[in-house]
């Protein structure tokens, strides 16, 4: 029995490099050597980025950029306050109309629709829009909303941003629900509660952290889109309407024009609202992280 053990234990281990072949040994030393190099290379690009943005952002930080609307051509000053908030307000509407619609859909794939046809289809399409691009998203609400309207709105602005917004909360709440265990589900309609209020009362809670963390992931997606905006919101230097008719101004258009404007404060504001969204991204990003790491620890 002893020596089956140790046979059993001999197999199991690692082989040592000295009995594996040559051209093996140096295929893997090969591939680890370039893994490290384009990681290396990966994370220099993105420091040197990071380190770009601090610099430049810092220097055109100042109270003004938050307390003043946006200069106009060839005057000095102002700030990107405005446009602060009309990203706030556009991020917001479309993160609203959204997180229902995503959850939803979300909750059909893992709970009812499973492997029918009618789930296969929209996961296909959920893919789809998961890769499409959002300047195509833009065009298709600029067409939908903005010529019968007669004119930019905050409202297709945000309608625009909710499109993008919607596969990625489909696809973290199905991978959420999917993985509370099925006893959970079980135990519950044991006890004869309806499939409907097993999917809130339990599903929906063991699955709470992961669906939170799929839609600020969504909104960190869509705080910095550009391209849909032109063709929904587009801009303006003013504050926008309360209505939210016409241009309502935003920080991703807003740097995209002051950052290819000739003035020097245009650029400065420019770098200040680059800088001030990727840290709001960030922030996102790690209290994302932060939920999911409490969540696995209890």
């Amino acid at each position: 029995m002893d020596t089956v053990v140790d046979n059993q234990a001999l197999a199991a281990a690692p082989a040592p490099w000295g009995r594996v072949r040559r051209s093996r040994y140096l295929a893997d030393r090969v591939l680890k050597i370039a893994c490290t190099l384009f990681t290396l290379l990966g994370a220099f690009v993105l420091g040197w980025i990071l380190l770009m943005l601090l610099y430049e952002g810092i220097g055109g930080l100042s109270p003004a950029v938050f307390t003043e609307t946006t200069p106009g051509p060839g005057t000095q000053g102002g700030g990107i306050a405005n446009a602060i908030v009309g990203s706030l307000v556009l991020t917001t509407l479309g993160i609203v109309v959204a997180t229902p619609i995503g959850v939803l859909a979300g909750t059909y794939l893992a709970e009812y629709g499973k492997g029918s046809v009618l789930a296969t289809v929209i996961r296909f399409v959920n893919d789809i829009l998961l890769a499409a691009p959002s300047i195509l998203i833009g065009l298709f609400v600029y067409i939908l909303m903005v010529q019968p309207m007669g004119g930019y709105s905050g409202w297709a602005g945000g309608v625009a941003l909710a499109i993008i917004a919607v596969p990625v909360i489909v696809r973290s709440t199905e991978d959420m629900l999917r993985l509370v265990p099925g006893s959970l589900r079980e135990a519950g309609a044991a006890l004869g509660a309806p499939m409907s209020k097993v999917i809130v009362m339990i599903s929906w809670k063991a699955a709470r952290a992961g669906m939170v963390t799929g839609v600020i992931l969504a909104t960190a997606r869509i705080a910095g889109e550009t391209a849909p905006l032109l063709f929904t919101a587009l801009n303006n230097n003013f504050w926008f309407s309360p209505t939210l008719m016409g241009g309502v101004s935003n920080l991703p258009v807003t740097i995209y024009q002051f950052a290819l404007a000739p003035y020097e404060n245009w650029r400065e504001l420019a770098w200040a609202g680059a800088l001030i969204i990727t840290m709001s991204i960030l922030a996102l990003s790690v209290v994302a992280r932060l939920i999911l790491r409490k969540d696995r620890i209890r």
